[in-house]
């Protein structure tokens, strides 16, 4: 009886155990997606949109948008919903992909919505953005009205394609937004965030569908997105020797993702490692429109080339 009472007490030890080392999905009170991370100071503040579809829903449901934040890969702090669709007067519909950056002293939050039809658009995807002066808010529209709306970009037939918004801040100040489902578009921006600055160019990197994620490292730029070679997407990329290109196709880095056919790249380096965020759907009643996001190592090969994506339940270890 003694024995069969330390086995179980054991068993119960080592369940404890794997359950403390599962740190993915990192947030599980609420289903996120489409993770932006952002380093400023000390901390990683992560900036997600929310599902909040049903069970029996299969569609998307995706009210508003919202920011976690850590400084050790571990803890994370929930500051609720800091933006929702109803910050912007002319939109409707859902929150979709966005990602927050600093420039000039401020958080500027590029997001992806819908207009509403009326004398500035006739509706259809559109990208706006919002501004704050700190990380977490409180954020408001930044120029009361869209900044690209569907009647811009004429190369893909359907209302949907502005969205997925991804801001790079180059070496020299220069400010790029690429975007786009079913085709990549690049704008620049004036120094205000808020006005383009440059005609819209249309690439199609190979495989391409929406979510890119640009940054540079070292000498390469690089342009992660998600891909329509399959369905569920994967993770592929591309790199160039600038931002504009041209770009050179590099393969694929993220399989399939547990329970969701979409993914969405995130990737930032923070105190000394490389991290790549994701969402899947692999929480409890979790799936395609009950999305949660995770975060694993990136690693690089010395010719800068990124090396398969290995998924974990356990996650990443903390930092000081």
């Amino acid at each position: 009886m003694k024995n069969t009472l330390l086995a179980f007490l054991l068993l119960l030890l080592l369940l404890s155990a794997g359950a403390l080392r599962a740190q993915n999905p990192i947030i599980k009170d609420v289903f996120t997606a489409d993770p932006a991370p952002l380093v400023y100071r000390d901390t990683l503040f992560l900036y997600t949109g929310h599902d909040t579809a049903s069970v029996q829903e299969t569609n998307y449901k995706m009210p508003d948008w919202r920011i976690y934040s850590t400084t050790d890969m571990v803890n994370w702090k929930s500051y609720g919903t800091r933006l929702s669709v109803k910050t912007f007067a002319w939109a409707t519909g859902d929150a979709y992909a966005a990602q927050c950056v600093y420039h000039n002293g401020k958080f500027y939050w590029f997001v992806a919505t819908f207009h509403k039809k009326d004398d500035n658009s006739q509706g259809g995807s559109a990208i706006g953005v919002a501004v704050s002066d700190r990380p977490t808010g409180p954020f408001k529209d930044a120029i009361g009205k869209a900044l690209i709306v569907n009647e811009m970009t004429k190369d893909q037939p359907q209302s949907w394609d502005d969205i997925d918004p991804t801001i790079f801040v180059d070496d020299d100040k220069q400010v790029y937004m690429y975007w786009g489902n079913g085709s990549c578009r690049w704008v620049k921006l004036k120094d205000n965030m808020t006005e383009l600055a440059s005609p819209i160019t249309v690439l199609k990197p190979k495989n391409y569908i929406e979510g890119p994620w640009v940054y540079k490292r070292k000498k390469l730029y690089y342009l992660v997105y998600a891909s329509a070679g399959t369905k569920p997407e994967m993770i592929e990329y591309c790199t160039a020797p600038s931002a504009t290109g041209p770009w050179t196709y590099r393969g694929i880095i993220q399989e399939n993702v547990p329970n969701s056919f979409t993914t969405h790249p995130g990737i930032v380096d923070y105190k000394g490692k490389s991290y790549f965020f994701y969402h899947n759907g692999s929480l409890p009643t979790g799936g395609s429109y009950r999305r949660s996001i995770c975060v694993d190592y990136l690693h690089y090969n010395k010719d800068g080339t990124i090396q398969p994506i290995v998924q974990t339940t356990e996650g990443v270890k903390a930092v000081r």
